[in-house]
């Protein structure tokens, strides 16, 4: 009887267990899907190096501290802007693989931990250089006029 009632109870839970995004333990709902919908687009514009693809993906009160208490390498916005082209300008060759690990939405806001792996040669003294990064890092989101856009963890 014990194991009749336990068994119920699992498929009880089981179907109350929200849809997953195929392959991830990600809520499947249509706010998951329109932030997973812009890291594809950033990861596109990204191998592209499109720089004003990237900027149109952000939100105007973006800002990252790169994880530090020093302000010197704060950026925001403006410092994203006027460094950005000329970054990717530096980059050629690049290929980028990104893999969202977790994402939680909570209203207007979201959070992702973001997996990326990216191949690319850099523009150096004296030449070009390959290089090989592996990176996990947060990725902000806010909900701007409906629109989903990236805050913070380019």
């Amino acid at each position: 009887m014990r194991l009749a009632r336990t068994a119920v109870l699992a498929v009880f839970a089981l179907a109350c267990t929200p849809p997953r995004i195929p392959n991830t333990t990600i809520p499947d709902t249509p706010d998951t899907r329109a932030v997973l919908k812009v890291v594809e687009e950033y990861a596109a514009a990204l191998q592209r190096r499109d720089a004003v693809a990237l900027l149109a993906l952000v939100s105007p009160t973006y800002f990252d501290d790169a994880g530090t208490t020093d302000p010197a390498d704060d950026l925001d916005l403006a410092g994203l802007t006027s460094s950005l082209p000329a970054d990717l300008a530096r980059l050629t060759g690049l290929r980028v693989e990104i893999v969202v690990r977790t994402l939680e939405v909570a209203g207007d806001s979201a959070v992702a931990e973001v997996f990326s792996d990216a191949w690319y040669q850099v523009t150096v003294k004296g030449g070009t250089a390959p290089r090989r990064d592996t990176d996990v890092h947060r990725m902000r989101f806010v909900r701007v006029q409906g629109v989903w856009k990236i805050v913070s963890g380019l």
